[in-house]
């Protein structure tokens, strides 16, 4: 099936709407735009690495202008931001320097998932180191809000909600598991371990609060570019249970999305930044939502943009993030495949 012809059915799957509709108000409009994992190897942190620390701005700069129509910015810390103190590490158990996040920041992302596979890398004392840097971060930036781990049971209960242009929406986010390493015994606020009962309670105590409800999964399997039987499931889990959209991470390359009824769902955004080998593994998607609210309240997705985010270095040097170049148009072609795909597929 060619790349026109799956754009337009995902058109048609995304909505249809009346010229009357498409007026509303720029006050009940919001923009967001996604990317996936920040898996911060060591090659990654040692390339960024200067006289006085670390700057990841030349990595990143390449795509600030993508990034810039939107007004909600998304993307996973793969790795968590313990800093230097805490010691830098890399796979498997990893911990970055603050700097990156400072990098992120200043490119306008807004809205963090902090729940994943290593977010226990550093035990108790990583995640604390971390979210210190998010929490002071926060204090800084009104618009910035960070889901998943928490460093009290009443802070996890306690729902941030945020709005913009008359849309108020938030973020619930979750991991599979932590490889295999314990969360403290009456500390699960650490990090949200989901299970169907945790992911139905926390949809109902604030979907009544928001008008957008934002549902971060860490799932599926690594490497696979179709997603899993229960990534399926939980979609539908999920949509059917009032999430509004579905951001899918954890398998380091791109999986398809779709619309689940009125929800939208991507199975997996691939890899933003890491030191991971391989093509697939350094093509990633950047997905632009444009939605509205309507009359009634209801969220209408009315646009979808998607561009393809190509990592390029020289071995483990001058990494850059960059948008996919003209000369890799049949690559494009093909990972745009993917996404547009419904039932994805397990070739790299």
């Amino acid at each position: 099936m060619g790349i026109l012809r799956v754009v337009v059915l995902l058109w048609c799957l995304v909505c249809v709407v009346d010229s009357s509709e498409m007026q509303e108000s720029s006050q009940n409009r919001l923009k967001i735009v996604m990317v996936g994992d920040a898996l911060l190897h060591k090659s990654v942190y040692e390339d960024a690495r200067t006289d006085s620390g670390f700057d990841f701005t030349p990595m990143l700069e390449s795509i600030a202008s993508l990034l810039k129509p939107y007004d909600v910015r998304f993307y996973n810390q793969e790795t968590i931001l313990g800093g230097t103190q805490l010691g830098l590490s890399t796979y498997p158990v990893f911990n970055s320097p603050q700097e990156f996040g400072d990098s992120m920041l200043k490119l306008g992302f807004n809205l963090v998932s902090l729940a994943n596979n290593h977010t226990l890398d550093k035990g108790e004392r990583g995640v604390m180191a971390m979210l210190e840097y998010w929490r002071n971060a926060e204090s800084k930036r009104s618009d910035l809000l960070t889901a998943g781990s928490y460093r009290s049971a009443q802070e996890r209960a306690t729902p941030r909600i945020m709005c913009k242009n008359g849309i108020t929406y938030t973020m619930l986010a979750y991991t599979y598991g932590t490889n295999g390493i314990p969360l403290p015994k009456g500390k699960e606020y650490l990090v949200n371990v989901y299970t169907k009962q945790m992911l139905l309670e926390d949809i109902r105590a604030v979907r009544d609060k928001v008008d957008l409800l934002i549902v971060s999964m860490h799932w599926g399997i690594e490497y696979e570019h179709s997603p899993s039987n229960e990534q399926r499931e939980l979609a539908q889990f999920l949509a059917k249970n009032g999430a509004d959209i579905i951001i899918g991470n954890h398998p380091h390359v791109i999986q398809p999305i779709e619309m689940i009824g009125n929800a939208f769902v991507v199975y997996s955004l691939g890899n933003f930044l890491s030191g991971q080998k391989g093509l697939a593994k350094n093509i990633s998607a950047l997905i632009g939502l444009s939605l509205y609210k309507d009359k009634e309240g209801e969220i209408i997705f009315d646009s979808i943009q998607v561009e393809l985010i190509y990592k390029k270095s020289k071995g483990n040097r001058q990494y850059r993030l960059i948008p996919i170049p003209k000369e890799m148009r049949e690559i494009e072609k093909k990972y745009k495949g993917i996404l547009f795909s419904k039932r994805g597929s397990s070739n790299s």
